[in-house]
């Protein structure tokens, strides 16, 4: 087989770019005609790959974490839907979280990650767009093959991709600690909430997650029942729990026996459109798209059903 293969050698504090000669000594047993291309700065992964398929590569394999997954998947999409329908899309695991892999089951590292690849079938996955809007006030589409959600985790992104020393120990610490972090200062938020015709109401929310995958945050089940092939969205809406229970109850969310609190909703959608209200009080919200800062609210989410052609 032949693929392009975008690089992120940064990814995993620097492991990948070190441990890059194995892995893709690894890869060439899958893919023995491949060309690789590396990143080099924040944006990179989805210009690769858009030329890639321009240039007519038909497969594309992402090396590094959930954000080089995101933006590779963006190269493949523009506002149009996918810039080759018949494209295959991979991907190699080597950064600090690997919420995606998890819903698939593959185990941690690039070595996994490739076996599984020597084995794998292409199947149709489903693919999530939003339409929101920048902090300057500019309109921005982004496409999330995992997870995209608003409120506390968007604080807690921003955070996290800041950090330096909290990334040191694994992207579970650095999630978990600036989770706690800004559990102790966020607050609900006061929004509009309309998932297709089953909600459309004010609620006060502290996260809203709009899932196609299961796992965020480096190990969190936020969406338990979330299946990323059904063409619905699991959207899970926490709001409403004191601080203090918030944050002792946080070890829920990674086995999923959070869903079951009196203060957690899940509903199942296709389009979910969520906006600030005066109660909002000109508050910012901001959106993450697996992992990544993508915008503010409002926004529209919306189900591209099997859109990408997955190798997994």
């Amino acid at each position: 087989m032949t693929a392009f293969v975008v690089v992120n050698p940064r990814s995993g504090n620097g492991r990948t770019g070190r441990e890059w000669r194995s892995i893709a000594r690894d890869l060439e047993s899958v893919y023995p005609h491949m060309e690789v291309a590396f990143t080099e700065a924040r944006g990179d992964a989805t210009a690769l790959a858009r030329n890639a398929l321009i240039d007519g590569h038909q497969e594309i394999v992402a090396v590094g974490g959930d954000g080089t997954i995101n933006e590779a998947v963006n190269g493949m999409f523009d506002e149009e839907g996918a810039i080759n329908p018949d494209a295959v899309f991979a991907f190699v695991t080597s950064g600090t979280g690997g919420d995606f892999r998890k819903s698939f089951g593959v185990e941690a590292g690039p070595a996994a990650a490739v076996a599984r690849l020597k084995t794998a079938h292409v199947r149709p996955v489903d693919i999530g767009r939003v339409s929101c809007l920048t902090e300057a006030g500019g309109t921005a589409v982004r496409h999330f093959i995992n997870i995209s959600s608003f409120g506390l985790p968007g604080v807690i992104v921003a955070s996290v991709n800041r950090a330096r020393i909290a990334k040191l120990f694994g992207g579970s610490f650095a999630f978990a600690f600036h989770s706690a972090v800004a559990m102790l200062r966020y607050r609900p938020t006061p929004l509009r909430i309309k998932v297709d015709d089953a909600l459309d109401e004010i609620a006060n929310v502290g996260t809203l997650a709009v899932a196609n995958g299961r796992f965020f945050g480096g190990g969190m089940m936020i969406a338990p029942g979330a299946v990323v092939d059904d063409g619905l969205f699991e959207v899970v809406i926490m709001g409403g729990a004191p601080k203090g229970q918030s944050v002792a109850k946080m070890k829920l969310i990674y086995t999923g026996e959070h869903v079951n609190e009196p203060n957690v909703r899940v509903l199942r959608g296709q389009r979910i459109v969520a906006a600030p209200v005066a109660e909002t009080g000109g508050r910012m919200v901001y959106i993450e798209a697996d992992g990544e800062v993508a915008g503010v609210l409002p926004a529209t989410f919306e189900i591209l059903p099997k859109a990408l052609n997955l190798r997994c």
